[in-house]
């Protein structure tokens, strides 16, 4: 459980009013004093995110977050980080306080959710504090199914474990990363440069993951440095279906992978298993409309510390600003950062997304795309100013026709 990657995991998020008990919630459900719980009105400030196991759901991330009624300049700053979480939000649990019932807080929040078509558990929490509470004249004012429970005595906590299997979506993540490309016993060649940017002693997230689908599916796994791989691949009796490559490698990579066999980047294949290969696809074929003067943004998933030649500030921002023949405007966020602006830029290029979980890359793909500015992330912008991108979707039949419409 402790190592399944956060961005693996389901999120569930506990929204409501302040002291409504979302902490004291968190507690009953970890059976864990994990959260700092008091009688004081927005205790909780930031979100919070505490890892546990749910069976048979398996590894989950539960938010706490602040609430929804907070008030003053801070309070706005909280209900912003409250509302940010919403992105990553694969499962929400509305907590209402039978003391204050429900009012335009928590229809509006309602309102937010089915909007970004998160389900809900309605839970009706301080049972032991209220013995009468009117859960039909609650159930009717709020829409949605509600649970008592009582944080403070566990009173209905398994009941509403129960619930929460049930709501959970099947699919909050996509279910391969490669596996679906390949058959028992295919070859697949995996190319990992070992530069300054790899971490010591280690390989980075997507590479082990992508590593572990293919055994997964009863494949084989050739793993070898950029340098290696021709000598690889000519000791090779049997032609390989597909070469995986780091993306900045994608040209020394292309030059020595035969056109008969398939190449792409792990950058391809995590906007599909985190995203949406076709809307990033799009993206791309916004990148021949920039010109100078026009503002990017570059999102990172993660912090990191940067090198000299660090791919988001220094080596994207130089390729860009080569194929425009100009200057261009360049912001930088990371981590949980994601800006509401978004339509001031032509342009936002966005990490493999291998920090987070599929619901967020997912969430600022759509938002993006429905406000009309292109996104594409950076392994597909790296194939893209190297001319190779459409060899790099050849395993990818429909992202591949819409790279190819005029």
């Amino acid at each position: 459980m402790q190592n399944t990657p956060q961005a693996n995991r389901l999120h569930i998020a506990l929204l409501g009013r302040r002291n409504a008990g979302k902490s004291s919630l968190v507690n009953a459900l970890t059976n864990q004093d994990l959260a700092v719980v008091s009688d004081v009105a927005g205790t909780t400030t930031d979100p919070v995110y505490k890892s546990m196991e749910i069976l048979p759901i398996g590894p989950v991330t539960i938010i706490d977050t602040a609430g929804i009624d907070d008030v003053g300049k801070l309070g706005k700053l909280r209900i912003k980080k409250t509302k940010e979480a919403l992105s990553r939000t694969d499962l929400a649990l509305l907590v209402i306080d039978p003391e204050v019932g429900v009012d335009e807080y928590e229809k509006k929040l309602l309102s937010e959710l089915e909007e970004r078509e998160i389900p809900v558990v309605g839970v009706v929490n301080k049972e032991d504090k209220f013995e009468n509470i009117n859960l039909k004249s609650l159930m009717k004012e709020v829409g949605v199914k509600l649970l008592t429970v009582s944080a403070k005595t566990e009173t209905g906590i398994e009941k509403l474990k129960k619930e929460i299997i049930l709501k959970a979506p099947e699919k909050f993540e996509e279910p391969h990363i490669i596996g679906d490309l390949i058959k028992p016993q295919d070859i697949v060649v995996l190319v990992i440069p070992i530069d300054l940017a790899a971490p010591k002693g280690r390989l980075i997230l997507p590479q082990v993951q992508t590593l572990r689908d293919i055994l997964d599916n009863d494949a084989q796994a050739v793993v070898v440095k950029e340098r290696e791989l021709k000598g690889a691949l000519d000791s090779l009796k049997k032609k390989p279906k597909i070469v995986v490559t780091d993306s900045q490698a994608f040209m020394k990579v292309a030059a020595d992978v035969p056109e008969n066999i398939m190449l792409t980047g792990f950058s391809i294949l995590f906007a599909r298993y985190k995203g949406d290969l076709e809307i990033f696809t799009r993206g791309a074929k916004g990148i021949s409309k920039l010109k100078a003067g026009d503002k990017v943004l570059i999102c990172e998933s993660c912090t990191h510390h940067r090198t000299a030649d660090d791919i988001g500030t220094v080596k994207i921002p130089r390729w860009l600003r080569q194929e425009v023949g100009g200057e261009l405007e360049f912001d930088h966020v990371s981590g949980r950062e994601f800006p509401d602006n978004l339509e001031d830029y032509d342009l936002v290029v966005q990490c493999g997304g291998c920090m987070t979980n599929r619901k967020e890359i997912l969430y600022r793909l759509k938002k993006a795309d429905s406000l009309g500015v292109p996104i594409v992330n950076y392994g597909m912008l790296i194939a893209y100013v190297h001319g190779i991108l459409d060899r790099a979707l050849e395993a990818f039949p429909l992202a591949q026709m819409i790279w190819e419409e005029e």
